[in-house]
């Protein structure tokens, strides 16, 4: 996999809230591909985050895509609002969804990249009637809901096969992102197993160098 397609995604989750614009400004200075919003509506997932007026005022002081990941309900009644908020990536959980291909083909209407994301314990079986439709696959390395979970080593195995999969549909292009425990200890493995974009949260934000942390992340392949 060459190097330039390797993006990081730092997530915002683990930013410091009272001060959301100097990270989205820091995001781009540090070398961030993406900034990561997650977000939580205290059902599909046991916590709360930020919607669509947050994502709307990311976007105001945004110099890197925002790459939207949807951990609610019923996300097809709300794509279209956090498009008009700003995202350039949707991405939602099938298992929330009851209409998940009409939800992709709305987002990819209006000209926004659209994704699926799998939870540790879902089978890349629930994503395969969409492989036409997916710009992204995310897979969960941890269980949606919290920032600063460890790595689920079995998550590899996963991200080969997805990859496997992508590549048999004729779909080598779709990003398979990796969301979950992500850092500069494990991103070699998570890269070589076919993964692409990384989530990073706490591994960027908490580290005391977050340029050279992104930098490390994005050369973990050497």
């Amino acid at each position: 996999m060459l190097k330039k397609q390797i993006k990081i995604a730092p997530s915002l989750l683990s930013a410091d809230f009272c001060a959301m614009g100097e990270a989205m400004k820091n995001l781009k200075a540090w070398g961030a591909d993406y900034a990561h919003c997650d977000v939580m509506d205290g059902v599909f997932v046991p916590n709360l985050t930020f919607g669509m007026p947050m994502v709307k005022a990311l976007k105001k002081c945004a110099q890197i895509p925002l790459d939207v990941h949807l951990m609610i309900v019923k996300p097809e009644k709300y794509v279209m609002q956090f498009a008009d908020a700003g995202a350039d990536i949707i991405t939602f959980h099938p298992d929330a969804s009851e209409k998940t291909g009409a939800a992709l083909k709305e987002i990819k209407a209006r000209g926004i990249k659209c994704g699926l994301v799998l939870n540790p314990d879902k089978p890349l079986s629930l994503i395969e009637p969409y492989l036409e439709l997916i710009d992204m696959l995310v897979i969960m390395s941890v269980y949606a809901g919290f920032g600063g979970q460890s790595f689920i080593r079995d998550s590899l195995a996963k991200i080969g096969k997805a990859r496997a999969l992508l590549n048999a549909a004729g779909r080598s292009d779709v990003d398979i992102e990796v969301d979950g425990g992500v850092g500069e200890g494990n991103a070699a493995d998570i890269l070589s197993a076919g993964a692409n974009v990384l989530v990073a949260g706490s591994a960027v934000f908490g580290s005391p160098n977050p340029p050279k942390t992104i930098s490390a992340l994005r050369g973990a392949l050497g």
